[in-house]
């Protein structure tokens, strides 16, 4: 009988303990609007998961869900990861205009320099100027692309030539900038891009050398705008974020490896990935022979100056705009000359 009650007891703790370790494993679902093979997703977003699943030992397991695989929009990501319909998500944070306004200042003209120094800035100003824009769910990283430029059918050799011509843009700051630029802006998630193109929808769109690679919008024009100077025309903002439920409900030492695989250095990553995917893009473009136009400084100053009304009226329409945009600045040049 006592042998019969050992056992037992030994049975139960084991039960006990087996229950114990499985209910701290954890599957996270990580959705998104590219297809795999795209840069983020590939260079980034995998490797990230690999290594938080690597640390937790398999106790995070890190669903990858590309493509709007679990439905919806690219749009409605953000309120995704804070309702708890994916627990991870990446996405344009201009998508929602007017919800991230602070956030909005690194995408007006001539913020940024690359992907990497930039991105570094940002997240260092969500987390002193903007982390209200974030209370709803846990900020993992914010970041940008690198310089961003035109993509269009016909080539664009001065401000003139941009006069009524339609051009996807991806962002309220973008699409505003445009107008400033005297282009028809057209707002539209990049995955709409390649039909828009291909049907007249549009006549170019504005993203960076890596967008080029999953949208193949080198075949589609042959012509590509960019700009004298260390500073792109614009960059867009995004952000990695994930469902508080998800993260709170984890234990402390789980809890820890997110944290380590938050903030400055991820933004970074994201950056740096963005600025490998430029170089790819361009050497794509130039093998193809299409038609790459550097704008020189006396011209790409005639931008600056239309584009400054952008910047005035983001200053105007921020409570502590200057402080802000001044902010930002400082910020970039830091981490652009290291």
């Amino acid at each position: 009988m006592k042998l019969f009650s050992t056992l037992i007891g030994a049975a139960a703790t084991a039960v006990v303990l087996t229950g114990t370790a499985m209910a701290q494993e954890t599957t996270l679902r990580f959705h998104q609007m590219l297809p795999p093979q795209a840069t983020i997703p590939s260079k980034a977003i995998a490797p990230w998961a690999k290594r938080i699943e690597e640390a937790s030992g398999g106790r995070i397991k890190i669903e990858l869900y590309p493509s709007m695989q679990l439905g919806g929009a690219p749009p409605q990501l953000f309120d995704q990861a804070k309702d708890g319909v994916a627990d991870i998500i990446w996405t344009v944070l201009g998508y929602t205009p007017g919800r991230f306004p602070k956030s909005e200042v690194f995408e007006t003209p001539f913020m940024v320099t690359t992907g990497e120094a930039t991105s570094r800035a940002f997240h260092e100003y969500v987390e002193q100027y903007a982390m209200d824009e974030f209370a709803d769910v846990k900020l993992i990283a914010v970041h940008t692309h690198g310089p961003g430029l035109f993509h269009m059918k016909e080539p664009i050799e001065k401000l003139e030539d941009l006069d009524g011509v339609k051009v996807r843009g991806g962002s309220r700051v973008v699409n505003n900038l445009l107008v400033s630029l005297g282009a028809e802006p057209i707002g539209m998630p990049v995955p709409a891009v390649p039909e828009a193109l291909s049907k007249g929808v549009i006549d170019g769109t504005t993203i960076p050398w890596e967008v080029t690679l999953p949208l193949r919008s080198s075949e589609l024009v042959k012509n590509h705008t960019g700009f004298a100077g260390d500073h792109g025309l614009y960059t867009q903002t995004f952000g990695v974020v994930m469902n508080k439920d998800a993260y709170n409900n984890l234990p402390d030492d789980l809890k820890a490896i997110i944290d380590a695989e938050s903030g400055v250095e991820i933004a970074a990553e994201f950056g740096r990935a963005m600025d490998a995917g430029d170089a790819v893009g361009l050497k794509v473009a130039q093998d193809m022979g299409n038609n790459i136009i550097t704008l020189d400084e006396a011209e790409t100053q005639r931008w600056r100056d239309a584009g400054q009304v952008i910047i005035d009226q983001w200053i105007a329409d921020t409570p502590d705009g200057q402080m802000l945009y001044d902010a930002a600045k400082a910020l970039v040049e830091k981490y652009s000359s290291m």
